[in-house]
């Protein structure tokens, strides 16, 4: 079955025939169901659709309502496409809902979509003045401006500190404390502003605000969080041979990849003095099926790919574990 086509607003999807690739929509997986996390602007959803048989599904989530109109445009033309306004987090309750056990592949890409970046009145970016928003979902929640208007100098050292990797967070909060104290800081060009004044000096090419404006979106939209409950959650839901595939594009994020699935594929080790018969050991989980980065010739035609890290593991049935 064709699927509609899927307007991607000027985003390229990052990896996106690698990415298919790993979920590896063959056969008879091509009637399976399958989850796309982060939708964005269809780039993953679309080619999915275009693998999956007339049986096959795909759930797919965004916190974005932007990204919702598209996908809710998506969902109207096909029917073995549904969106959900929401993280990928509340995986369990939207399967549940739907009467959907298990999956067959989940897609992850955590990047944050270029229409949202490209867009100054979403207020992700330093290079385009705009309100100080940073929301993924404008409907809910603290906008950035309101949290630095009120938030203690100590709390916004440290999101700075540890979302950012940022070393000099300690002189950027005091700086924006101070700003805040003269007048509101209400746009994106004001804390770029504010932050350039308090770093002494940065990587050649690097804006000085790059990782403060990191920090601050990523704690706005508690996407670290997010992303270790919705990785416990998308394996729990694995059917055996189940694809786990997750796109990041910062370290923390990979870090938090890396470290969720070899916590399934590592054996655990029993205690040696008790008599346990080699059958009889725990086995592994998941196995790693890879680890991929974009091509040269992706990050020539697409820079902002130049960060990504895909990682690739399959569920184990319980009877091949031994």
């Amino acid at each position: 079955m064709k699927s509609p086509a899927v307007p991607e607003l000027q985003h390229r999807t990052v990896l996106l025939d690698e990415a298919i690739e790993a979920l590896a929509l063959e056969g008879e997986r091509r009637d399976g169901i399958y989850v796309d996390g982060t939708f964005g602007r269809g780039g993953h959803s679309g080619r999915i659709l275009g693998q999956l048989s007339a049986q096959g599904r795909l759930l797919a989530f965004d916190k974005d309502p932007e990204a919702i109109a598209v996908g809710r445009a998506l969902a109207a033309a096909d029917p073995r496409f549904d969106i959900v306004h929401g993280s990928f987090a509340t995986l369990d309750e939207e399967l549940e809902s739907r009467a959907i056990g298990e999956v067959d592949g989940v897609l992850l890409d955590l990047g944050i979509s270029s229409p949202q970046v490209d867009a100054a009145e979403r207020g992700f970016s330093f290079r385009h003045d705009g309100p100080l928003d940073m929301r993924m979902d404008t409907t809910r929640g603290l906008s950035a401006a309101e949290w630095l208007a009120t938030e203690s100098q100590e709390n916004i050292q440290k999101v700075i500190r540890e979302y950012g990797e940022e070393r000099f967070a300690v002189s950027i909060a005091k700086a924006i404390v101070a700003s805040r104290a003269v007048a509101p800081i209400s746009s994106t060009r004001q804390l770029a502003g504010i932050v350039a004044g308090a770093v002494k000096t940065r990587e050649k090419g690097k804006d000085p605000a790059t990782r403060t404006f990191q920090a601050i979106r990523i704690f706005i939209n508690q996407e670290l969080e997010e992303l270790e409950v919705g990785l416990a959650r998308a394996f729990d839901r694995l059917a055996p041979h189940g694809r786990l595939v997750v796109i990041s594009f910062h370290s923390l994020e990979d870090r938090i990849v890396k470290q969720f699935m070899a916590s399934r594929t590592r054996l655990p080790q029993p205690d040696r003095r008790l008599p346990i018969r080699a059958v009889d050991l725990p086995s592994p989980e998941m196995r790693l099926l890879g680890r991929v980065k974009p091509s040269d010739a992706e990050i020539t035609g697409n820079p902002r790919a130049r960060s990504a890290i895909m990682r690739i593991a399959e569920r184990i049935p319980l009877g091949a574990r031994q």
